[in-house]
């Protein structure tokens, strides 16, 4: 999670709690944060600062800031680009998609999970 922050009001906060409870693995990264931990979790400055494979990097910055951020996903080999709520950068996702990444733009995967159809599914 790009953008994680440790302060408990913060909507990035309150997604990566959820995505806590619900089984997920969630790596925070934010530079002021490196070394530091959120919710448990260790905070890394950068993703290419992750010593683990990451499936999904979901971006918790502005629009304009996302396209550093999908340079920084496709470099580590990311399966899909997931873009917070009113984060949208199309230079940005035709790159993704270019690399052969999946993106998802203006959704919030804490609001998807909350939908009916997921009840009962297995992460």
């Amino acid at each position: 999670m790009v953008g994680a922050s440790p302060r408990s009001e913060r909507d990035s906060y309150i997604c990566m709690q959820v995505l806590l409870e619900q089984g997920y693995q969630v790596i925070p990264v934010n530079p002021g944060e490196a070394g530091n931990t959120i919710l448990g979790q260790r905070c890394y400055a950068s993703l290419a600062d992750i010593e683990q494979p990451v499936d999904m990097v979901d971006v918790f910055r502005s629009s304009e800031a996302a396209l550093g951020v999908t340079e920084e996903a496709i470099a580590i080999g990311v399966k899909v680009v997931w873009m917070q709520l009113h984060i949208v950068n199309l230079q940005a996702a035709q790159m993704a998609e270019a690399a052969g990444i999946k993106v998802v733009m203006d959704r919030c995967p804490k609001l998807e999970l909350q939908k009916p159809y997921w009840t009962g599914v297995a992460n």
